[in-house]
């Protein structure tokens, strides 16, 4: 089995190591222990198969790279999130009322949403027995890691509170629910291939910056990309009234100009499932200064982990998450 590395890292060698690597955690995912319930293994199987980039799995492997990246106990810990990953799938389709994943029908919408959910809290357990073995820090740290997630999750889910920014807010979200278990993912990397306490500190945090402005680079693609480029079709979230991070710059702004009066107008009063209004607002959107402001701030949040990251040992690895914050800046030029 050949697993690419998701990302361009700018090193071949490391690459293929890494697709090696990744090759024997997908063995292992798929080899995840079902305790004999045929269910959960054909509803759990069914997500794996839909594939994934397996991104957190790969930055536990390349944090590996600062100790000993043979350490038995790496692999194991890459498995534990990405099973981790895969239980928040399930229940955020069953929360969103998805009916596609990855190009597949949902696990709810072909189970039902009491399975999905039910194989979510499966993936957990799952997981923490794995970590179990590797010891109580380790369970200690996905406990925090599920806390912040599910924090992220109901801050969501609750939405913006009277007074408080709605920008702030969804950063917030975007920290907790997303950046969190990235970080989580650096960190036992680093930490379960015996690299010293403060790289693993410098690495989970570079992490951290990485995972949120890969959700923001997402929110930029959505609104300012061909469906070439971000692999689904331009304006999704905005279809669907989500209110991503060039929306949120927009509603900001001042509305004194024609153009951003309308576009105030059609992200807080318009229908755009209408076709019409959809590329009207999609277009204005475009062109405002909200897209420019939001790649921007996705330079910033990856400037802050370029300069964690320079901190680390000079290694190969860190080389390759030099040309991971490329990437995420490149991917949303």
């Amino acid at each position: 089995m050949t697993i690419a590395v998701p990302v361009h890292l700018g090193d071949e060698a490391l690459a293929a190591e890494l697709a090696d690597d990744l090759a024997v955690v997908e063995v292992a995912l798929r080899e995840t222990d079902f305790g004999g319930n045929e269910m959960f293994a054909e509803v759990s199987r069914h997500m794996m198969a839909a594939g994934g980039k397996r991104f957190r799995a790969m930055l536990v492997l390349l944090a590996a790279r600062f100790g000993d990246s043979r350490d038995k106990r790496v692999v194991p810990a890459a498995v534990a999130i990405e099973l981790t990953h895969l239980a928040t799938l399930f229940h955020d389709d069953v929360m969103d009322e998805a009916t596609m994943r990855r190009g597949h029908p949902s696990a709810n919408s072909m189970f039902g949403n009491s399975v999905a959910i039910l194989a979510g809290d499966y993936l957990f357990a799952r997981a923490s027995r794995i970590l179990a073995d590797l010891g109580p820090e380790a369970i200690r740290i996905q406990a925090e890691t599920f806390s912040r997630l599910v924090a992220g999750q109901l801050a969501e889910t609750i939405g913006v509170q009277a007074g408080a920014d709605p920008l702030d807010h969804y950063m917030h979200v975007i920290t907790e629910k997303t950046g969190s278990l990235i970080a989580t993912s650096g960190r036992f990397g680093a930490m379960f291939s015996g690299a010293p306490f403060e790289v693993a500190d410098l690495i989970a945090e570079a992490c951290l910056r990485i995972g949120v402005a890969w959700q923001l680079s997402d929110d930029v693609l959505d609104v300012g990309s061909t469906s070439a480029q971000s692999g689904k079709e331009p304006g999704t979230d905005l279809r669907q009234g989500v209110r991503t991070l060039p929306v949120l710059y927009a509603l900001r702004a001042s509305a004194a100009t024609p153009s951003g009066g309308r576009l105030r107008h059609l992200l807080t009063d318009a229908d755009l499932t209408d076709p019409a209004l959809h590329a009207e607002a999609l277009s204005l959107l475009r062109a405002s200064p909200a897209l420019e402001e939001a790649r921007q701030t996705v330079r910033t949040w990856i400037a802050g982990a370029r300069e964690l990251v320079t901190q680390l040992p000079n290694v190969p690895a860190r080389a390759a998450f030099e040309a991971l914050c490329d990437f995420v800046i490149t991917r949303t030029a």
